[in-house]
């Protein structure tokens, strides 16, 4: 079955467009709570945001699926995408939703589900979903007196700041650090500042009021100039950069520059290897990973596994081998110990406390393996599929003999808006950016 719906991360579009409606939430929300009705107990199903606009329209037509086949509705307000799944776990919930569109501008928004262990649903159980949706869904439809009841869960917020604080070594403090934490205007926006000056760190905040139009605009994991400057303009100790619902994170050293999500994972993954926690011989990355963390790893007797790119094909191969660290790039890291997703701000208390620890800075501890040169652009295209055409087959051919053995090519389609992500790494930076650049010239001229 060819899916219309479902994405690579849930169901994915422009607000008010297509598949982003109030009437295609509703329909989601009934197929859904429908199809993990199971047994005689009341259901719950809890359900999180972030800060767009557009989540005052999905909330209310989810949960009205939700309470028409008889589902009570658990309404968190917005809180990071973690949070949801932790909440959906921690309250023995049968349905965790959280809506977001992550790192996208304010006009796209998204509905992603989690089953009672707060991990995502398998695509088939999505594809079950959507088949569903597509056959109708009146007739789950409850009778008056079994229609489910909607409440907000007032203490969501610290439940999740508890929560995370544990995660920290007993008796740790942050006392002493000077931490910019920016919040992207998204999820985190109240919760992850508050973590953080509870555990006695001295905290700028920025990116911390939301307007409904201001998520990830300037700010945020995918725009980390304003981080990385106010982190030198403050004299802080590091920054946070969190994106829109909160399961990314990148960081800054005390010099403004960023460490992204390869060197974060570098940090734990030594860390744990030393504790004896680390499970798997190593890490999961993606295709994504650059070859130097693969060579760290391999200095200190650890193995990188690669998945294709995104965070649900590392979350699946980890559970698949019992690894318990795992992540993206991107800043998507995935600590099994802890949570069943990204979780970007206990990704971030791993690192700090790894700092705690080391009583260095964080460009010691952060610089642990020099990257290799790697360049990443998106092209943008309409209609079709670019990498199909010769010219473009041509130009990547090209690339790759170029490139030989010293480097490495990655060409890919994103699985959550219209753009080819085009990726070379290797240690020539000039040959790496004249090889980006020939198959970017490619693709535009193949897309327009």
């Amino acid at each position: 079955m060819t899916r219309k719906l479902f994405g690579t991360d849930g169901i994915r579009g422009t607000a008010n467009v297509g598949s982003m409606t109030a009437e295609v939430a509703l329909k989601v929300g009934m197929a859904a709570g429908a199809l993990f009705t199971r047994g005689d107990h009341r259901h719950t199903v809890v359900i999180g945001k972030d800060t767009r606009l557009s989540g005052y329209m999905l909330e209310p037509a989810l949960a009205a699926g939700f309470t028409g086949v008889g589902m009570d509705v658990i309404m968190v307000g917005p809180m990071p995408t973690p949070a949801v799944a932790m909440l959906t776990r921690s309250l023995r919930a049968d349905l965790g939703v959280m809506i977001s569109a992550s790192h996208n501008p304010y006009q796209d928004n998204g509905i992603k589900l989690f089953g009672p262990d707060g991990y995502k649903l398998s695509d088939a159980t999505e594809s079950e979903i959507e088949s569903m949706v597509d056959a109708g869904v009146g007739n789950s439809l409850v009778d008056a007196g079994k229609i489910g009841r909607a409440k907000r869960l007032d203490d969501a917020e610290g439940r999740y700041i508890e929560f995370a604080k544990r995660t920290l070594p007993r008796g740790m403090r942050l006392d002493g650090l000077k931490i910019v934490i920016d919040c992207a205007n998204g999820a985190a926006y109240k919760v992850a500042p508050a973590a953080l000056w509870e555990l006695g760190a001295d905290v700028v905040r920025i990116g911390v009021q939301p307007d409904g139009f201001n998520i990830n605009k300037g700010c945020g994991s995918t725009d980390t100039d304003l981080m990385c400057r106010t982190v030198v303009e403050q004299g802080a100790d590091l920054g946070i950069a969190l994106d829109g619902d909160a399961d990314r994170v990148m960081i800054s050293d005390e010099n403004g520059k960023l460490l992204d999500g390869d060197q974060l994972m570098a940090v734990i993954a030594d860390s744990w290897r030393r504790s004896g926690r680390l499970r798997g011989g190593g890490i999961v990355g993606t295709v994504m990973s650059n070859l130097g963390l693969e060579q760290f790893l391999r200095k200190i007797g650890l193995s990188l596994i690669r998945t294709q790119v995104g965070d649900r094909y590392v979350v699946e191969h980890m559970r698949a081998h019992d690894f318990n660290v795992g992540g993206e790039q991107s800043g998507h890291i995935i600590l099994h110990d802890y949570n069943s997703t990204g979780d970007g701000l206990i990704a971030a208390l791993e690192v700090l406390s790894s700092i705690v620890r080391a009583e260095k800075p964080a460009s010691e501890v952060g610089g642990i393996f020099q990257p290799l040169p790697q360049l990443l652009r998106n092209v943008r295209f309409t209609g079709g599929t670019p990498l199909d055409l010769d010219p473009v087959k041509q130009a990547v051919k090209a690339g790759e003999a170029r490139l030989g053995n010293t480097g490495r090519l990655l060409i890919r389609k994103s699985g959550t808006e219209p753009v080819i992500r085009v990726m070379a790494e290797g240690e020539d930076e000039a040959l790496i950016a004249e090889v980006v650049g020939d198959i970017c010239d490619a693709v535009e001229h193949a897309a327009a």
